[in-house]
């Protein structure tokens, strides 16, 4: 049996999961809303390369953890420390504040810029409007 049986075997019984649809990847860049569509609505989507499954879809809200803000939080938080979101992307990612965001990376230990000007002028207008966010709710 292949790795990738194994794979749908364990998640269809873990999850409790059914693959509904098959997508290639000319149909993935072509019409991704589309692809996600069909993850949020069944329960997965196996992304095939040339006949070979590459990759599976599963649309969060699916796979019925039992803290999913959590999740959201998790991700947020490692997708700002590769660099991948800004944090008010992160932030929106997460459903929090900015400025809760931005002192729950301060405690995971997170840098909030790198070395490059362009991070360090997107820091600073984020403080800005962190200060501004906490001045109005603070009044």
């Amino acid at each position: 049996m292949s790795k990738f049986a194994r794979l749908l075997i364990f998640l269809r019984s873990f999850f409790l999961v059914t693959i509904m649809q098959t997508v290639n990847i000319r149909q993935l860049k072509a019409n991704p809303g589309t692809v996600l569509a069909a993850a949020r609505a069944d329960d997965m989507v196996v992304v095939v390369n040339r006949d070979h499954p590459q990759a599976l879809l599963v649309d969060l809200e699916r796979l019925e953890t039992p803290d999913l803000s959590a999740v959201r939080v998790a991700l947020a938080l490692s997708l700002f420390r590769n660099g991948s979101v800004s944090a008010g992307f992160a932030a929106r990612m997460a459903g929090k504040p900015l400025a809760e965001m931005l002192a729950l990376f301060s405690s995971q230990g997170i840098p909030l810029s790198g070395g490059n000007k362009a991070a360090a002028a997107e820091v600073a207008e984020e403080m800005r409007l962190a200060h501004n966010w906490l001045a109005k709710s603070a009044a």
